[in-house]
Protein backbone atom coordinates (compact mmCIF):
# COMPACT_ATOMS: atom_id res chain seq x y z
CA UNK A 1 0.00 0.00 0.00
CA UNK A 2 2.93 2.76 1.22
CA UNK A 3 4.68 2.05 -2.30
CA UNK A 4 1.33 2.60 -4.11
CA UNK A 5 0.69 5.38 -2.80
CA UNK A 6 4.16 7.10 -3.67
CA UNK A 7 3.46 6.10 -7.27
CA UNK A 8 0.65 7.79 -6.95
CA UNK A 9 2.08 11.14 -5.76
CA UNK A 10 4.59 10.78 -8.04
CA UNK A 11 2.61 10.19 -11.21
CA UNK A 12 -0.87 11.56 -10.39
CA UNK A 13 -3.40 11.01 -13.37
CA UNK A 14 -0.93 11.16 -15.68
CA UNK A 15 -2.27 9.85 -19.35
CA UNK A 16 1.22 8.70 -21.06
CA UNK A 17 0.39 9.48 -24.73
CA UNK A 18 0.83 7.70 -28.28
CA UNK A 19 3.28 9.16 -30.65
CA UNK A 20 4.38 9.00 -34.07
CA UNK A 21 7.74 9.85 -35.13
CA UNK A 22 8.21 10.11 -38.62
CA UNK A 23 11.63 12.01 -38.58
CA UNK A 24 13.96 14.42 -36.52
CA UNK A 25 16.98 16.36 -36.34
CA UNK A 26 18.56 13.70 -33.68
CA UNK A 27 19.43 10.51 -34.56
CA UNK A 28 16.98 7.71 -34.22
CA UNK A 29 17.42 4.40 -32.25
CA UNK A 30 15.30 1.46 -32.89
CA UNK A 31 15.27 -1.30 -30.51
CA UNK A 32 13.48 -4.86 -31.27
CA UNK A 33 12.99 -7.70 -28.25
CA UNK A 34 12.72 -11.39 -29.31
CA UNK A 35 9.23 -12.76 -29.54
CA UNK A 36 7.63 -12.46 -25.42
CA UNK A 37 10.61 -11.39 -24.06
CA UNK A 38 10.51 -7.89 -22.45
CA UNK A 39 13.89 -5.64 -20.75
CA UNK A 40 13.88 -5.78 -17.40
CA UNK A 41 16.47 -4.61 -14.70
CA UNK A 42 17.33 -8.24 -13.05
CA UNK A 43 18.85 -9.85 -16.21
CA UNK A 44 20.26 -8.46 -20.05
CA UNK A 45 18.38 -10.16 -22.94
CA UNK A 46 19.75 -9.49 -26.03
CA UNK A 47 17.44 -7.60 -28.60
CA UNK A 48 18.65 -6.25 -32.28
CA UNK A 49 19.35 -2.08 -32.51
CA UNK A 50 19.58 -0.11 -35.42
CA UNK A 51 21.00 3.78 -35.24
CA UNK A 52 19.76 6.10 -37.84
CA UNK A 53 21.87 9.10 -37.95
CA UNK A 54 22.94 11.36 -40.87
CA UNK A 55 24.55 14.22 -39.21
CA UNK A 56 23.27 18.06 -40.17
CA UNK A 57 20.81 16.54 -41.85
CA UNK A 58 17.10 15.10 -41.24
CA UNK A 59 16.78 11.58 -39.92
CA UNK A 60 14.01 9.67 -41.47
CA UNK A 61 12.05 7.11 -39.50
CA UNK A 62 12.45 4.60 -42.52
CA UNK A 63 16.11 5.42 -43.42
CA UNK A 64 18.56 2.38 -43.17
CA UNK A 65 20.42 1.91 -40.46
CA UNK A 66 23.74 3.36 -41.08
CA UNK A 67 25.55 3.81 -37.75
CA UNK A 68 24.91 0.39 -35.84
CA UNK A 69 22.76 -2.08 -37.19
CA UNK A 70 23.67 -5.65 -34.69
CA UNK A 71 22.94 -7.44 -31.53
CA UNK A 72 22.59 -5.80 -28.15
CA UNK A 73 22.62 -7.46 -24.57
CA UNK A 74 19.93 -4.51 -22.42
CA UNK A 75 18.56 -4.15 -19.14
CA UNK A 76 17.04 -1.68 -17.26
CA UNK A 77 18.95 0.72 -14.96
CA UNK A 78 19.41 2.76 -11.99
CA UNK A 79 18.14 2.88 -8.55
CA UNK A 80 15.84 5.45 -7.99
CA UNK A 81 15.31 6.27 -11.25
CA UNK A 82 13.39 2.88 -11.71
CA UNK A 83 10.22 4.53 -10.24
CA UNK A 84 9.91 6.53 -12.93
CA UNK A 85 7.72 5.34 -16.44
CA UNK A 86 10.15 6.49 -18.25
CA UNK A 87 13.27 3.85 -18.28
CA UNK A 88 16.56 4.28 -18.51
CA UNK A 89 18.74 1.49 -19.79
CA UNK A 90 22.11 0.29 -19.84
CA UNK A 91 23.32 -2.21 -23.01
CA UNK A 92 26.73 -3.49 -24.62
CA UNK A 93 26.92 -3.85 -28.34
CA UNK A 94 27.68 -7.56 -29.34
CA UNK A 95 28.89 -9.71 -32.05
CA UNK A 96 26.65 -12.39 -33.13
CA UNK A 97 28.77 -14.43 -30.81
CA UNK A 98 27.79 -12.92 -28.06
CA UNK A 99 31.30 -11.17 -27.50
CA UNK A 100 31.62 -7.53 -27.20
CA UNK A 101 31.84 -5.28 -29.90
CA UNK A 102 33.87 -2.15 -29.49
CA UNK A 103 31.73 0.49 -31.61
CA UNK A 104 31.15 4.09 -32.33
CA UNK A 105 28.23 5.22 -31.79
CA UNK A 106 26.61 8.21 -33.03
CA UNK A 107 30.36 9.62 -33.31
CA UNK A 108 31.44 8.72 -29.60
CA UNK A 109 34.69 6.99 -29.24
CA UNK A 110 34.59 3.13 -29.80
CA UNK A 111 33.68 0.56 -26.85
CA UNK A 112 31.01 -1.93 -25.84
CA UNK A 113 29.70 -0.39 -22.57
CA UNK A 114 26.74 2.05 -22.83
CA UNK A 115 23.92 3.58 -21.43
CA UNK A 116 20.21 4.90 -22.90
CA UNK A 117 19.44 7.97 -20.12
CA UNK A 118 15.87 9.15 -20.35
CA UNK A 119 15.65 12.19 -18.22
CA UNK A 120 12.53 12.69 -16.69
CA UNK A 121 11.98 14.48 -13.17
CA UNK A 122 14.34 16.73 -14.80
CA UNK A 123 12.00 18.93 -17.64
CA UNK A 124 14.76 21.13 -18.82
CA UNK A 125 16.19 17.10 -20.21
CA UNK A 126 19.49 19.11 -19.70
CA UNK A 127 20.91 18.91 -16.33
CA UNK A 128 23.24 16.08 -16.39
CA UNK A 129 24.42 17.12 -19.93
CA UNK A 130 24.82 20.35 -18.78
CA UNK A 131 27.08 18.98 -15.70
CA UNK A 132 29.08 16.61 -18.19
CA UNK A 133 29.43 19.18 -20.37
CA UNK A 134 31.06 21.62 -18.44
CA UNK A 135 33.54 19.00 -16.44
CA UNK A 136 35.04 18.08 -19.93
CA UNK A 137 35.20 22.20 -20.58
CA UNK A 138 37.03 22.60 -17.09
CA UNK A 139 39.51 19.91 -18.43
CA UNK A 140 38.37 16.64 -16.95
CA UNK A 141 36.99 13.37 -18.68
CA UNK A 142 32.94 13.30 -17.96
CA UNK A 143 30.40 10.98 -20.10
CA UNK A 144 30.20 12.23 -23.75
CA UNK A 145 26.70 12.41 -24.94
CA UNK A 146 24.24 12.47 -27.97
CA UNK A 147 20.64 13.14 -27.81
CA UNK A 148 17.81 10.99 -29.54
CA UNK A 149 14.97 9.66 -29.52
CA UNK A 150 14.14 5.76 -28.92
CA UNK A 151 11.75 3.21 -29.87
CA UNK A 152 11.53 -0.43 -28.42
CA UNK A 153 9.51 -2.92 -30.84
CA UNK A 154 7.67 0.25 -32.82
CA UNK A 155 6.50 2.20 -29.52
CA UNK A 156 7.95 5.91 -28.71
CA UNK A 157 9.58 6.20 -25.81
CA UNK A 158 10.99 9.97 -26.32
CA UNK A 159 14.26 11.73 -25.94
CA UNK A 160 17.07 10.29 -24.79
CA UNK A 161 20.83 10.48 -23.86
CA UNK A 162 23.29 8.22 -25.06
CA UNK A 163 26.17 8.17 -22.65
CA UNK A 164 29.23 6.72 -21.56
CA UNK A 165 29.38 4.72 -19.21
CA UNK A 166 32.41 5.79 -16.32
CA UNK A 167 34.98 3.07 -16.86
CA UNK A 168 38.78 2.56 -17.30
CA UNK A 169 39.37 3.01 -20.85
CA UNK A 170 41.98 5.08 -23.17
CA UNK A 171 38.92 7.26 -24.21
CA UNK A 172 37.38 7.51 -20.57
CA UNK A 173 38.92 7.40 -17.34
CA UNK A 174 42.72 6.94 -18.97
CA UNK A 175 44.39 5.97 -16.28
CA UNK A 176 46.53 2.27 -16.17
CA UNK A 177 44.59 -1.12 -16.44
CA UNK A 178 44.72 -3.13 -13.13
CA UNK A 179 45.01 -6.83 -14.08
CA UNK A 180 44.49 -10.15 -11.76
CA UNK A 181 48.02 -10.55 -11.61
CA UNK A 182 48.83 -7.07 -10.46
CA UNK A 183 49.71 -8.05 -6.56
CA UNK A 184 52.66 -6.44 -5.67
CA UNK A 185 54.83 -2.92 -5.88
CA UNK A 186 53.77 -0.13 -8.69
CA UNK A 187 51.46 -2.19 -10.22
CA UNK A 188 49.05 -2.78 -7.39
CA UNK A 189 48.98 0.75 -6.76
CA UNK A 190 46.71 2.04 -9.36
CA UNK A 191 43.73 1.18 -11.82
CA UNK A 192 40.66 1.89 -9.74
CA UNK A 193 37.83 3.60 -9.61
CA UNK A 194 35.68 3.62 -6.96
CA UNK A 195 32.62 6.03 -5.79
CA UNK A 196 30.78 6.76 -2.35
CA UNK A 197 26.83 5.82 -2.81
CA UNK A 198 24.32 4.53 -1.34
CA UNK A 199 23.45 0.35 -0.84
CA UNK A 200 21.49 -0.16 -4.24
CA UNK A 201 21.47 -1.30 -7.90
CA UNK A 202 25.02 -2.18 -8.72
CA UNK A 203 26.72 -3.40 -5.31
CA UNK A 204 29.33 -5.32 -4.53
CA UNK A 205 32.36 -5.48 -2.08
CA UNK A 206 31.51 -1.93 -0.16
CA UNK A 207 32.96 -0.86 2.61
CA UNK A 208 32.33 2.40 5.39
CA UNK A 209 34.59 5.29 6.04
CA UNK A 210 36.40 5.04 9.97
CA UNK A 211 35.11 8.11 10.26
CA UNK A 212 31.02 7.48 9.79
CA UNK A 213 28.98 4.26 8.96
CA UNK A 214 27.12 6.16 6.61
CA UNK A 215 29.83 6.73 4.29
CA UNK A 216 29.78 4.00 1.96
CA UNK A 217 32.77 3.04 -0.71
CA UNK A 218 31.78 0.66 -3.38
CA UNK A 219 34.76 -0.82 -6.42
CA UNK A 220 33.05 0.45 -9.39
CA UNK A 221 35.77 -0.28 -12.07
CA UNK A 222 37.68 -3.59 -11.62
CA UNK A 223 33.94 -4.37 -10.11
CA UNK A 224 34.68 -6.21 -6.88
CA UNK A 225 34.07 -9.90 -8.45
CA UNK A 226 37.04 -9.32 -10.72
CA UNK A 227 39.34 -8.40 -8.23
CA UNK A 228 42.18 -10.08 -5.75
CA UNK A 229 41.76 -10.57 -1.96
CA UNK A 230 45.57 -8.42 -2.11
CA UNK A 231 44.02 -5.50 -3.93
CA UNK A 232 40.85 -4.94 -2.25
CA UNK A 233 42.98 -4.77 0.97
CA UNK A 234 45.50 -2.49 -0.80
CA UNK A 235 42.66 0.05 -1.51
CA UNK A 236 40.80 -0.06 1.61
CA UNK A 237 44.16 0.43 3.41
CA UNK A 238 44.82 3.67 1.01
CA UNK A 239 41.50 5.24 1.74
CA UNK A 240 41.93 4.62 5.20
CA UNK A 241 45.45 6.13 5.40
CA UNK A 242 44.06 9.46 3.29
CA UNK A 243 41.29 10.26 5.47
CA UNK A 244 43.17 9.71 8.21
CA UNK A 245 46.11 12.36 6.63
CA UNK A 246 43.55 14.56 6.38
CA UNK A 247 41.93 14.54 9.55
CA UNK A 248 45.44 14.87 11.08
CA UNK A 249 46.72 17.88 9.22
CA UNK A 250 44.71 18.77 6.25
CA UNK A 251 47.38 21.45 5.32
CA UNK A 252 50.43 19.50 5.26
CA UNK A 253 49.03 16.36 3.79
CA UNK A 254 46.67 16.82 1.04
CA UNK A 255 48.98 17.55 -1.73
CA UNK A 256 50.70 13.70 -1.85
CA UNK A 257 47.35 12.75 -0.75
CA UNK A 258 44.88 14.14 -3.37
CA UNK A 259 44.68 15.70 -6.95
CA UNK A 260 43.77 19.27 -5.67
CA UNK A 261 42.27 20.73 -9.24
CA UNK A 262 40.06 17.78 -9.76
CA UNK A 263 38.76 18.44 -6.22
CA UNK A 264 38.43 22.19 -6.45
CA UNK A 265 36.09 21.37 -9.95
CA UNK A 266 34.51 18.62 -8.31
CA UNK A 267 33.53 20.81 -5.06
CA UNK A 268 32.53 23.62 -7.70
CA UNK A 269 29.81 21.90 -9.41
CA UNK A 270 28.04 20.17 -6.47
CA UNK A 271 28.02 23.33 -5.10
CA UNK A 272 26.76 25.47 -8.29
CA UNK A 273 24.22 22.69 -8.74
CA UNK A 274 23.43 22.40 -5.05
CA UNK A 275 23.10 18.52 -5.73
CA UNK A 276 20.53 17.28 -3.42
CA UNK A 277 22.41 14.01 -3.66
CA UNK A 278 26.04 15.57 -4.08
CA UNK A 279 29.06 14.28 -2.13
CA UNK A 280 27.44 10.82 -0.82
CA UNK A 281 26.02 9.08 -3.73
CA UNK A 282 27.25 8.67 -6.64
CA UNK A 283 30.41 10.66 -6.17
CA UNK A 284 33.25 9.05 -8.03
CA UNK A 285 36.75 8.96 -7.33
CA UNK A 286 39.96 7.19 -9.13
CA UNK A 287 43.68 6.16 -8.61
CA UNK A 288 46.28 5.65 -11.21
CA UNK A 289 49.29 3.67 -10.18
CA UNK A 290 52.25 5.45 -8.61
CA UNK A 291 54.01 5.84 -11.66
CA UNK A 292 51.03 7.40 -13.65
CA UNK A 293 50.51 10.96 -14.45
CA UNK A 294 48.81 11.89 -10.73
CA UNK A 295 51.74 10.28 -9.11
CA UNK A 296 49.39 7.69 -7.28
CA UNK A 297 46.73 10.77 -5.75
CA UNK A 298 43.44 10.47 -5.64
CA UNK A 299 41.59 12.46 -8.06
CA UNK A 300 37.86 13.20 -8.14
CA UNK A 301 35.34 12.50 -10.65
CA UNK A 302 34.00 11.85 -13.16
CA UNK A 303 30.75 13.42 -12.18
CA UNK A 304 27.20 12.01 -12.15
CA UNK A 305 23.78 12.18 -11.61
CA UNK A 306 22.88 15.91 -11.67
CA UNK A 307 18.95 15.75 -12.41
CA UNK A 308 18.13 16.41 -9.23
CA UNK A 309 20.32 19.51 -8.84
CA UNK A 310 19.96 23.48 -10.20
CA UNK A 311 16.93 23.79 -8.24
CA UNK A 312 14.96 20.73 -9.05
CA UNK A 313 14.59 19.60 -5.80
CA UNK A 314 12.20 20.43 -2.82
CA UNK A 315 14.03 19.00 0.22
CA UNK A 316 16.71 19.71 2.78
CA UNK A 317 17.26 22.75 1.00
CA UNK A 318 18.72 21.90 -2.19
CA UNK A 319 15.98 24.62 -3.67
CA UNK A 320 17.94 27.64 -2.09
CA UNK A 321 20.43 29.12 -4.10
CA UNK A 322 22.30 30.32 -0.74
CA UNK A 323 23.83 27.99 1.75
CA UNK A 324 26.39 25.16 1.38
CA UNK A 325 25.56 22.10 -0.26
CA UNK A 326 28.47 20.35 2.23
CA UNK A 327 26.88 21.10 5.31
CA UNK A 328 23.68 18.43 4.15
CA UNK A 329 24.36 16.41 7.10
CA UNK A 330 23.49 19.24 9.49
CA UNK A 331 19.56 19.90 7.50
CA UNK A 332 19.08 16.43 6.59
CA UNK A 333 19.54 13.14 8.64
CA UNK A 334 19.58 10.60 5.29
CA UNK A 335 21.26 7.15 5.96
CA UNK A 336 23.71 8.03 3.67
CA UNK A 337 26.15 10.92 4.84
CA UNK A 338 28.91 13.26 2.86
CA UNK A 339 32.59 11.82 3.51
CA UNK A 340 34.15 14.54 6.27
CA UNK A 341 37.22 15.43 3.79
CA UNK A 342 35.18 17.74 2.17
CA UNK A 343 34.58 19.94 4.74
CA UNK A 344 38.11 19.35 6.61
CA UNK A 345 40.26 20.36 3.32
CA UNK A 346 39.04 23.62 3.78
CA UNK A 347 40.75 24.30 7.04
CA UNK A 348 43.70 24.40 4.62
CA UNK A 349 44.66 27.54 3.76
CA UNK A 350 46.12 27.00 0.95
CA UNK A 351 43.62 24.78 -0.42
CA UNK A 352 40.99 27.52 0.26
CA UNK A 353 43.52 30.22 -1.83
CA UNK A 354 43.63 27.32 -4.52
CA UNK A 355 39.78 26.47 -4.45
CA UNK A 356 38.84 30.63 -4.37
CA UNK A 357 41.52 31.14 -7.85
CA UNK A 358 40.04 28.29 -9.57
CA UNK A 359 36.58 29.44 -8.91
CA UNK A 360 37.51 32.91 -10.17
CA UNK A 361 39.50 31.29 -12.94
CA UNK A 362 36.17 29.17 -14.19
CA UNK A 363 33.75 32.29 -13.74
CA UNK A 364 35.56 34.20 -16.63
CA UNK A 365 35.27 31.55 -18.75
CA UNK A 366 33.28 27.53 -18.98
CA UNK A 367 31.42 29.24 -15.78
CA UNK A 368 30.60 32.54 -16.47
CA UNK A 369 27.14 33.33 -16.20
CA UNK A 370 26.76 34.09 -19.63
CA UNK A 371 27.96 31.32 -21.10
CA UNK A 372 25.88 28.85 -18.77
CA UNK A 373 22.61 30.63 -20.33
CA UNK A 374 23.92 30.69 -24.03
CA UNK A 375 24.42 26.79 -23.91
CA UNK A 376 21.21 25.76 -21.50
CA UNK A 377 19.16 28.07 -24.63
CA UNK A 378 21.29 26.69 -27.24
CA UNK A 379 19.94 23.08 -26.39
CA UNK A 380 17.09 23.77 -25.43
CA UNK A 381 16.60 24.98 -29.34
CA UNK A 382 18.53 22.14 -30.55
CA UNK A 383 15.57 19.75 -28.76
CA UNK A 384 12.72 22.31 -30.15
CA UNK A 385 10.64 19.34 -32.00
CA UNK A 386 11.57 16.06 -30.39
CA UNK A 387 11.03 17.69 -26.69
CA UNK A 388 7.35 18.00 -28.14
CA UNK A 389 7.43 14.92 -28.83
CA UNK A 390 8.62 13.67 -25.58
CA UNK A 391 6.18 15.62 -23.72
CA UNK A 392 3.26 14.42 -25.86
CA UNK A 393 4.46 11.30 -24.28
CA UNK A 394 4.89 11.92 -21.20
CA UNK A 395 2.77 14.84 -20.46
CA UNK A 396 4.13 15.92 -17.31
CA UNK A 397 4.61 19.54 -18.54
CA UNK A 398 2.47 21.34 -15.32
CA UNK A 399 2.90 18.68 -13.45
CA UNK A 400 4.41 17.82 -9.98
CA UNK A 401 6.70 14.59 -10.47
CA UNK A 402 9.16 14.32 -7.25
CA UNK A 403 10.89 16.06 -6.53
CA UNK A 404 10.32 18.81 -8.17
CA UNK A 405 10.68 22.22 -6.46
CA UNK A 406 9.48 24.21 -9.26
CA UNK A 407 6.73 23.18 -11.58
CA UNK A 408 6.15 25.12 -14.27
CA UNK A 409 3.51 25.35 -16.95
CA UNK A 410 5.39 25.83 -20.24
CA UNK A 411 8.57 23.69 -20.65
CA UNK A 412 10.28 27.42 -21.18
CA UNK A 413 9.06 28.70 -17.32
CA UNK A 414 11.17 25.49 -16.66
CA UNK A 415 14.52 26.77 -18.97
CA UNK A 416 14.01 30.57 -17.46
CA UNK A 417 13.67 28.68 -13.71
CA UNK A 418 17.02 26.67 -14.38
CA UNK A 419 18.70 29.75 -15.90
CA UNK A 420 17.30 32.30 -12.65
CA UNK A 421 18.36 29.58 -10.16
CA UNK A 422 22.11 29.58 -12.09
CA UNK A 423 22.83 32.84 -11.95
CA UNK A 424 21.49 33.27 -8.23
CA UNK A 425 23.82 30.33 -6.74
CA UNK A 426 26.83 31.26 -8.94
CA UNK A 427 26.28 34.80 -7.62
CA UNK A 428 26.09 33.79 -3.98
CA UNK A 429 29.07 31.76 -4.43
CA UNK A 430 31.19 34.37 -5.76
CA UNK A 431 30.38 36.15 -2.46
CA UNK A 432 30.91 33.01 -0.41
CA UNK A 433 34.04 31.02 -2.08
CA UNK A 434 36.40 31.00 0.70
CA UNK A 435 40.46 31.70 0.44
CA UNK A 436 42.08 34.49 -1.04
CA UNK A 437 43.37 34.27 -4.57
CA UNK A 438 46.61 36.06 -5.69
CA UNK A 439 47.39 36.80 -1.57
CA UNK A 440 50.09 39.48 -1.43
CA UNK A 441 50.68 39.97 -5.61
CA UNK A 442 49.72 43.45 -6.86
CA UNK A 443 47.27 43.97 -9.66
CA UNK A 444 48.74 43.72 -12.95
CA UNK A 445 48.30 44.18 -16.38
CA UNK A 446 46.40 41.38 -18.27
CA UNK A 447 48.04 42.50 -21.84
CA UNK A 448 50.51 39.89 -22.78
CA UNK A 449 54.22 40.42 -21.90
CA UNK A 450 55.25 36.82 -21.52
CA UNK A 451 53.33 33.34 -21.20
CA UNK A 452 54.08 30.02 -19.61
CA UNK A 453 53.82 26.35 -21.26
CA UNK A 454 52.33 23.45 -20.46
CA UNK A 455 49.87 24.92 -18.16
CA UNK A 456 48.73 22.66 -15.99
CA UNK A 457 52.41 21.32 -15.66
CA UNK A 458 53.72 18.31 -13.78
CA UNK A 459 57.58 19.04 -13.78
CA UNK A 460 58.36 21.42 -16.06
CA UNK A 461 57.68 25.30 -17.25
CA UNK A 462 59.20 27.04 -20.38
CA UNK A 463 58.56 30.68 -19.96
CA UNK A 464 58.53 32.86 -23.30
CA UNK A 465 58.78 37.12 -23.49
CA UNK A 466 58.31 39.67 -25.57
CA UNK A 467 61.04 41.36 -23.30
CA UNK A 468 64.35 41.35 -22.74
CA UNK A 469 65.92 41.54 -19.43
CA UNK A 470 63.07 40.28 -17.43
CA UNK A 471 63.13 39.16 -13.67
CA UNK A 472 60.81 35.95 -12.96
CA UNK A 473 59.45 34.78 -9.76
CA UNK A 474 57.35 31.51 -8.48
CA UNK A 475 55.01 32.63 -5.79
CA UNK A 476 52.82 30.44 -3.95
CA UNK A 477 49.20 31.30 -3.45
CA UNK A 478 49.96 33.30 -0.60
CA UNK A 479 52.54 35.36 -2.49
CA UNK A 480 55.64 33.52 -0.85
CA UNK A 481 58.15 33.63 -3.41
CA UNK A 482 59.45 30.14 -3.88
CA UNK A 483 61.86 30.52 -7.08
CA UNK A 484 63.65 33.15 -9.38
CA UNK A 485 65.15 33.74 -12.48
CA UNK A 486 66.47 36.51 -14.87
CA UNK A 487 65.68 35.41 -18.29
CA UNK A 488 62.87 33.30 -19.75
CA UNK A 489 63.94 29.67 -19.55
CA UNK A 490 62.70 26.38 -18.66
CA UNK A 491 61.83 25.76 -15.31
CA UNK A 492 62.03 22.38 -12.93
CA UNK A 493 58.94 22.21 -10.60
CA UNK A 494 59.27 18.88 -10.13
CA UNK A 495 59.73 19.74 -6.26
CA UNK A 496 56.71 21.93 -5.56
CA UNK A 497 53.83 20.31 -4.28
CA UNK A 498 50.58 20.20 -6.31
CA UNK A 499 48.25 23.25 -6.19
CA UNK A 500 48.08 27.14 -8.10
CA UNK A 501 51.16 28.73 -8.46
CA UNK A 502 52.02 31.98 -9.53
CA UNK A 503 55.25 33.82 -11.97
CA UNK A 504 55.51 36.77 -11.27
CA UNK A 505 57.65 39.08 -13.96
CA UNK A 506 59.28 42.05 -13.49
CA UNK A 507 60.85 44.55 -16.56
CA UNK A 508 63.44 47.02 -17.38
CA UNK A 509 60.20 49.48 -18.44
CA UNK A 510 58.47 49.27 -15.29
CA UNK A 511 55.64 46.82 -16.39
CA UNK A 512 55.02 44.06 -14.49
CA UNK A 513 52.47 41.05 -15.16
CA UNK A 514 51.37 38.28 -13.06
CA UNK A 515 50.44 34.67 -14.71
CA UNK A 516 48.59 31.88 -12.90
CA UNK A 517 49.27 28.18 -13.40
CA UNK A 518 48.49 24.42 -11.85
CA UNK A 519 51.10 21.89 -11.08
CA UNK A 520 49.69 18.27 -11.15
Amino acid sequence: MKTLLILLMVFPLIAFGQVTLSNSNLPIVKIVTPPGQQINDNARIVCDMGVIDNPNNINLINDPFNNYNGKISIEIRGSTSQQYPKKSYGFETQTTLGTNNNVSLMGLPKENDWIFYGPYPDKTLLRNAMTYELSRKMGHYASRFRFCELLINNQYLGVYLLLERIKRDNDRVDIARLDQDDLAGDSLTGGYIIKVDKLTGETGTTWNSNFSNEVVFQFHDPESDELQPAQVTYLQSYISDFENAIQSNPEINYPQWIEPISFYDFFILQELGRTVDGYRSSSFLYKDKNSGDFQGRLVAGPMWDFNLSYGNADYCEAFETTGWQYNFDQICNFTTQIPFWWKRLLDAPSYRNGLRCRWNELREGPLHTDSLHQWIDSMANHLQNARVRNFQKWPIIGQYVNWNAFVGTTYQEDINYMKDYISQRATWLDINIPGMCNAGLPETQTDFVFRCFPNPAHEWIHLISEVDNGVFGILDAEGKMLKSMNTPQMCWIGDLAPGIYFIEGSFPNGRRQNLRFFKQ
